[in-house]
C-alpha cells in the first residue's frame, strides 16, 4: 500500500508529504555499468541532470565513481573534479530537483554540502572513511544508509550471509545506533538494502520479497534495481534490454510500500509510480 512519506534534508528542508519520490541519476563516469562515458564532463551531465529533472525527477543523484561490481576506486581528487563542477552547474541552473551526491568519501560529500546538494548516498555505511559521520552530524543532510557486503572491487567474490535480511536489518540497526548517538537525526535516515552489492540472485530476491521488512525501523526504504544484473540472472536479459524488468519491479515494490526509487529511465518511472499509486 503506498503512504506519503517525508523526508528531510540538509538545513531542514522537508521533501514531501509525497506518495513516491525518484532519484534520477546522474552518472559522471567513465565506467558505470549502464551509461558510463555517456555524460563525461560538466556541461553533459549538467544537462542530463536538467533532463531528469523536466522528466519528474525530485532529487537528482550525481556520482564521479561507479561502484559497480569490480569497479576501480578513483582518488578523491579525481573524484571532486568530475562531481563537484556538475553540482555547481545544477544549483545554478535553479532546478527544483534537490541534489544528491554518490560518494562514501568525506571530503567530497562535504564540498557537494557546500556547494549546495542536500543528501549524501552512501554504498559504504559510512564504513570505507569513517571521518565521513563527521560530515553527516556537521551538515545534517539527507542520508542513504546502504548495506554493502565488502567494497565494489570485491564484494561480489562469494558473499555469504546466515539469512540475508536478518543481517541486514542487524546492519541497519547497529549502523542507526552509531548515526544518532553521533547526533544526526534519523528523520534524515532511508534506508537502502544495496541490491547487487555484495549479493548473490538468491541474496537479492530474497530482499525483494521480503522487502516489508525493513519498514521495522520506521524509516523509508530507498531501492536501488534500476537495470542491475539481477535482471540478467534471472531473465537473461543484457544491460540495454532491463527497461521492462525495472518498471515491473518497481511497481510491484511502490505498491508494497517503498517510496524513493534510483532510476535511469525517469520518465518511464513516473508513468509506472502514477498508475501504481491510482491503482493502490
Amino acid at each position: 500500500m503506498m503512504h506519503d512519506t517525508i523526508w528531510t534534508v540538509k538545513g531542514g528542508k522537508v521533501l514531501g508529504p509525497a506518495p513516491f519520490f525518484i532519484a534520477g541519476i546522474v552518472n559522471v563516469t567513465p565506467d558505470s555499468f549502464y551509461d558510463g562515458g555517456t555524460h563525461p564532463d560538466t556541461v553533459t551531465g549538467v544537462a542530463h541532470g536538467l533532463r531528469l529533472a523536466r522528466e519528474g525527477a525530485h532529487i537528482l543523484d550525481v556520482g564521479g565513481e561507479s561502484t559497480r561490481p569490480y569497479g576501480e576506486p578513483v582518488s578523491e581528487a579525481e573524484e571532486l573534479a568530475r562531481v563537484l563542477p556538475v553540482v555547481e552547474g545544477l544549483i545554478a541552473a535553479r532546478t527544483c530537483s534537490v541534489i544528491s551526491v554518490d560518494t562514501y568519501k568525506a571530503k567530497v560529500a562535504a564540498r557537494c554540502l557546500e556547494a549546495g546538494a542536500a543528501i549524501v548516498n552512501d554504498v559504504s555505511g559510512f564504513r570505507f572513511e569513517p571521518e565521513l559521520l563527521d560530515v553527516l552530524v556537521e551538515y545534517k543532510p539527507g542520508y542513504v544508509l546502504m548495506h554493502s557486503l565488502g567494497r565494489p572491487e570485491d564484494m561480489q567474490d562469494e558473499p555469504r550471509y546466515d539469512d540475508v535480511v536478518e543481517d541486514i536489518l542487524a546492519f541497519f540497526e547497529e549502523r542507526l545506533g552509531v548515526l544518532e548517538r553521533a547526533g544526526l537525526p534519523l528523520d534524515r535516515v532511508v534506508l537502502d538494502p544495496g541490491i547487487g552489492f555484495g549479493k548473490k540472485l538468491e541474496h537479492n530476491l530474497a530482499i525483494l520479497r521480503e522487502i516489508e521488512r525493513f519498514n521495522l525501523f520506521g524509516l523509508p526504504v530507498y531501492m536501488g534495481l534500476s537495470n542491475k544484473s539481477l535482471w540478467q540472472g534471472l531473465l537473461g536479459l543484457e544491460v540495454g534490454q532491463r527497461g521492462n524488468a525495472t518498471q515491473a519491479a518497481t511497481a510491484v515494490l511502490a505498491a508494497r510500500g517503498v517510496p524513493i526509487h534510483r532510476v535511469h529511465e525517469v520518465e518511464l518511472t513516473r508513468q509506472t509510480l502514477t498508475i501504481a499509486r491510482e491503482l493502490a
